[in-house]
């Protein structure tokens, strides 16, 4: 488990992370997302003991991360792939890392096997691509069998066969009782993997709940309505304040929920054929959740 209680910091007059507060518990894939300079790497970068906080606290497993003995057995991450140094081979890397961690050499082998680059392993890490290194990383992050596992935009340089073998990855670390938090600025892929979201912006909490409970906080809910007298309804819905699309027997209703659509339509004898409330998706929750929290927006090309 990690939580973090309070968390802040500070660099001169600017506030980077700013009171936050959140749990990510075992068993679930956690998404951390946020706008362009919200705080996320600076507050994974203090989880792991790398930032020192203005205030507040960040523990794995009731301890912070320095005071884990051999961390890589507690707590695996994947924050820079390219942070390697470029002369030594994938094995290498891996060996130093397994010897200075207590980890036996055989799982070198094994883990490079599993992110499919074993045939890659007496290469110099200098010549990967981006999606190898975070191969590399990921494996990295892997060494230690940890319980708890941080991620920082893994997905970066992947081609589709390496996005579908995270995301079968990360559901089955969680699936394994393991703590997974990843962040990422890939809504579509949280939607697919994600259990819970913890949403930030200018470095303060926004949301700490479900992928289902954040994505129903938008306003951008709307209805979906298949009636043969299409004609007779639109107006009864536009004196209710709802806005009205569509044509034919099919409207897309916005601002009215569907009981009162239902209802409406009911004290009119007006017939429906289906009436289906659709969510915001996970992006169009997002932009419009974080909307104020945007720090660098780009303006209109006209």
């Amino acid at each position: 488990m990690i939580e973090v209680n309070g968390l802040t910091k500070r660099y001169g007059g600017a506030t980077a992370v700013d009171d936050l507060t959140f749990t990510v518990r075992p068993g679930e894939v956690t998404g951390f997302l946020g706008p362009n300079g919200a705080g996320k790497t600076t507050t994974l970068r203090m989880l792991l003991g790398l930032v020192e906080p203005t205030a507040g606290t960040a523990t794995v497993r009731g301890r912070p991360f320095r005071d884990h003995p051999r961390g890589l057995r507690h707590v695996g991450a994947l924050l820079d792939a390219g942070d390697v140094h470029g002369g030594r081979t994938a094995r290498a890397h891996l060996a130093v890392l397994a010897r200075s961690n207590g980890i036996p050499r055989a799982r070198v082998d094994a883990l490079l096997e599993e992110v499919g680059l074993a045939a890659a392993a007496r290469r110099r890490v200098g010549g990967f691509s981006l999606g190898m290194r975070q191969r590399l990383g990921i494996a990295t992050a892997l060494l230690g069998d940890p319980p708890v596992l941080l991620f920082d935009e893994p997905l970066n340089g992947l081609d589709p066969e390496g996005v579908l073998w995270v995301r079968g990855l990360f559901r089955r670390l969680a699936a394994e009782g393991r703590t997974v938090f990843v962040s990422s600025h890939l809504m579509t892929e949280m939607e697919h993997t994600a259990d819970r979201l913890v949403v930030i912006g200018r470095g303060a909490l926004i949301a700490a709940e479900s992928l289902s409970a954040f994505a129903a906080r938008s306003t951008r809910l709307s209805v979906t309505v298949r009636t043969p007298d299409a004609a007779a309804l639109t107006p009864l819905l536009t004196a209710e304040g709802a806005s009205v699309a569509g044509d034919g027997d099919r409207l897309t209703v916005t601002g009215l929920p569907a009981e009162r659509i239902g209802e409406l339509a009911l004290r009119h004898r007006v017939l429906l054929h289906e009436l289906t409330t659709l969510g915001a998706s996970l992006e169009e929750a997002f932009m419009e959740l974080t909307a104020d929290s945007v720090q660098y927006l780009a303006g209109d090309p006209r």
